[in-house]
């Protein structure tokens, strides 16, 4: 049996909230917002997880761990059978090396004084690869990869002469660059046009193949990741709710939250409407500070019952793979 790439066990990140003036001179507990709250999952090398769920949920906050941004506040991960949290200071550089992120806005995540061939080239400098002709040699052979050709014409460009899907391009050649085994895409389509989100999808789906990557693919529209993602992980307020094979979770939908995501597809296929007729759900998410007790979704759900209010959210078997935090579907 195939080793999962990356292994993750109940992780948390929890952070401590600043106490006002009255809660220091009353002596009140530290309150902490509950980012992450506890999960579990793995991925197989070359696969794509997508991470999905409404803003607030703990995705991004997910991916920042991963990538070794935020210390966890409890749990394990391990990447290739290391240790993640086990890292010391100085070896999370070469860990970083490893494992890239494509962040969500191309327009914020890139340093707009400097032009492309910098954008790509401070990666290579970081880490201390080639002379000035290597890495000229791989900012130009990065750039054909994402289909920025031919790349002299666009080195010597400032970010603001490219379009949103230009920048993007570049924002994936400089994950790519350091040849990772693992990449983090933060919504990576999210802020571009319609017309160019399937382009931006196929070309990393190409580059997965190619260079044999594994994503975690972290997105709120729960479209996209059928047709780009193996298996999927629903998260709702810090937990995953449900987790399987995206087609079988898709088809076959089991939580309530998982239904009302795929309620909230524009243009739903209409002999799915029995599976999403119990919607719309009520309410916003509650706030991370203050979870509600039991199923943290009950307040919310529409089949909802007095036991969900005490449920301690143990997963129940769909199948082999497929797992759903509900009792009552």
């Amino acid at each position: 049996m195939v080793r999962p790439i990356l292994e993750v066990e109940n992780l948390k990140k929890h952070f401590p909230l600043k106490p006002s003036l009255l809660d220091s001179i009353r002596g009140a507990p530290t309150r902490f917002v509950r980012a992450v709250d506890g999960i579990s999952f793995s991925i197989q090398p070359q696969g794509i997880l997508a991470l999905v769920g409404e803003s607030g949920c703990g995705k991004t906050t997910t991916g920042k761990l991963v990538m070794g941004l935020y210390p966890p506040t409890e749990g394990k991960m391990v990447l290739d059978g290391v240790d993640v949290t086990a890292l010391r200071e100085d070896e999370m550089k070469a860990y970083r090396r490893e494992v890239q992120m494509i962040y969500q806005d191309p327009f914020s995540s890139i340093n707009p004084r400097f032009r492309i061939y910098e954008v790509l080239e401070e990666p290579l400098v970081i880490h201390n690869i080639g002379d000035r002709e290597e890495r000229m040699e791989k900012v130009s052979k990065a750039l054909e990869e994402v289909k920025i050709t031919p790349p002299e014409d666009y080195l010597g460009r400032h970010p603001h002469m490219l379009s949103g899907g230009q920048r993007q391009r570049v924002a994936i050649a400089r994950a790519m660059i350091l040849n990772p085994k693992f990449v983090v895409a933060d919504e990576p389509v999210s802020m571009l046009d319609v017309s160019i989100r399937a382009e931006i999808l196929e070309l990393m789906k190409q580059l997965q193949e190619q260079r044999k990557l594994t994503y975690l693919y972290i997105t709120h529209d729960i479209s996209t990741a059928r047709y780009f993602a193996d298996h999927i992980a629903v998260m709702y307020l810090g937990k995953i709710v449900e987790m399987g094979p995206v087609r079988e979770v898709i088809d076959n939908p089991i939580h309530p939250y998982t239904k009302a995501l795929l309620a909230a597809v524009p243009e739903p296929i209409p002999e799915r409407k029995d599976i999403i007729k119990e919607l719309p759900i009520k309410g916003e998410v509650p706030s991370a500070v203050n979870i509600p007790p039991g199923c943290r979704f009950h307040p919310r759900c529409p089949r909802m019952i007095e036991a969900c209010k005490t449920y301690d959210e143990k997963p129940f078997s769909a199948s082999s793979e497929h797992w759903y935090t509900c009792i009552n579907p």
